[in-house]
């Protein structure tokens, strides 16, 4: 997603792509933390979730608890803007227990 939001930055069409990004009815950013952001990056991220706060759903898993997200943020008071944005009406579900991967993948093996 940072790479489609850098690109139309660079190709000027960075208001467009906010505007269609607003009007999606759901965004859903899988797996977040696993590569850290610039602060460049970090920012241009912070302002398109920013523009659905309040206004339509944001789905983020993470492994991650939020107490982390300074490791993939490394501008502090953006990552707590940005994580009081994500949390602010926010259902939050915390899914603890085996991996699924691993459980499948350990049934495959059982099988051969």
């Amino acid at each position: 997603m940072l790479t489609l939001i850098r690109e139309a930055r660079t190709d000027r069409t960075l208001q467009s792509l906010e505007s269609r990004f607003r009007k999606y009815d759901l965004v859903i950013c899988d797996e977040m933390g696993y590569v850290s952001f610039d602060k460049e990056g970090a920012e241009l991220l912070f302002n398109m979730i920013s523009t659905r706060t309040g206004d339509k759903a944001t789905i983020i898993t993470t492994n991650l608890p939020f107490t982390r997200w300074e490791e993939i943020i490394k501008d502090k008071v953006l990552c707590s803007a940005l994580v009081d944005r994500l949390c602010h009406k926010a259902f939050m579900v915390n899914m603890t227990g085996p991996s699924y991967r691993v459980k499948e993948t350990q049934n495959i093996f059982k099988k051969i």
